[in-house]
């Protein structure tokens, strides 16, 4: 398989940061503020552990950091009091400990406002600007944000979605949404879209989808793959959530080679090494 050679150069503002995407893609370190998430639930619920989890994956070679009090799937209610409590505070600590763009993991507007004026510069989104305040607020703040196709909404279970065709649906889905951001004034360059694997699809539908990735890495916008431990990966591999660190750096592998220019992770120095090769490649092969 060749590598994914991008027709023009990509660039991506975070915060003060042009990063050039061109032939490296970020990894961005996962950070869960969380009671049940699906992996290691509640493991950094606790702000010590927290905070030393975020310096491990500093020393490891992150890029950036990704902070969430809220899961994705369905579970106990968590409100937006609630929420802002579990990350706001967080996200002041990190950017006063961490010199790295901090990104929050919010469908709520309110949230991801109070994490901008915090410091945070990336509202990572997996509803898919379902707040119709979201995209107002991120651009007042210069905030870039990730698009995420989602079939519902978040918290709600989708056991039997149906496509016609997966990667022509997420990608007419990202493109309406890429263009919705960019009328509500956030920086073409500080616009990010995710194939949002698992999220109302099956195993074979986040599969098509990872290796699909070279048609959604053309979209105009850096493509970012969340695709660590997730559930396809267990569905496919008859694998537990714990042991699925060697499928989740192929899958890592497969799509920074098909486009992929930021990959959300749990295992960062795994990611690291694996986007390091990676890029050597598609560096040689350019030259």
């Amino acid at each position: 398989m060749r590598v994914y050679q991008p027709p023009t150069p990509i660039s991506l503002r975070l915060g003060a940061t042009t990063f050039d995407l061109t032939s490296r893609a970020l990894v961005m370190g996962i950070l869960n503020r969380t009671k049940d998430s699906f992996y290691e639930p509640a493991a950094t619920f606790d702000l010590d552990a927290l905070f030393n989890r975020a310096q491990r994956l500093i020393r490891e070679g992150t890029d950036l950091l990704d902070i969430g009090g809220v899961k994705a799937g369905p579970g106990h209610e968590v409100d937006q009091d609630e929420e802002l409590e579990r990350v706001v505070p967080v996200v002041t600590e990190l950017v006063r400990r961490f010199d790295v763009p901090i990104s929050i993991d919010t469908w709520r507007a309110s949230v991801a406002k109070a994490a901008f004026a915090e410091g945070a510069c990336i509202g990572n989104d997996i509803s898919g600007f379902a707040d119709d305040e979201y995209l107002p607020v991120a651009a007042e703040a210069g905030a870039t944000v990730v698009a995420t196709h989602i079939r519902l909404r978040p918290r709600v279970a989708d056991p039997d979605p149906h496509y016609d065709d997966v990667t022509a649906t997420v990608a007419e889905f990202l493109i309406e949404r890429r263009r919705r951001a960019l009328d509500a004034g956030v920086a073409e360059d500080r616009i990010v879209v995710d194939a949002g694997l698992d999220l109302g699809k099956t195993a074979a539908q986040s599969l098509q989808l990872l290796r699909d990735s070279d048609r959604l890495a053309a979209l105009g916008a850096p493509l970012l793959l969340s695709a660590s431990n997730k559930t396809f990966l267990g569905v496919l591999f008859d694998l537990p959530v714990t042991d699925r660190r060697e499928p989740s750096l192929a899958a890592t592998a497969l799509g920074i080679a098909a486009g992929c220019r930021i990959v959300r992770v749990h295992d960062v120095q795994g990611s690291v090494r694996v986007r390091d090769v990676i890029a050597r490649l598609i560096e040689e092969e350019r030259s």
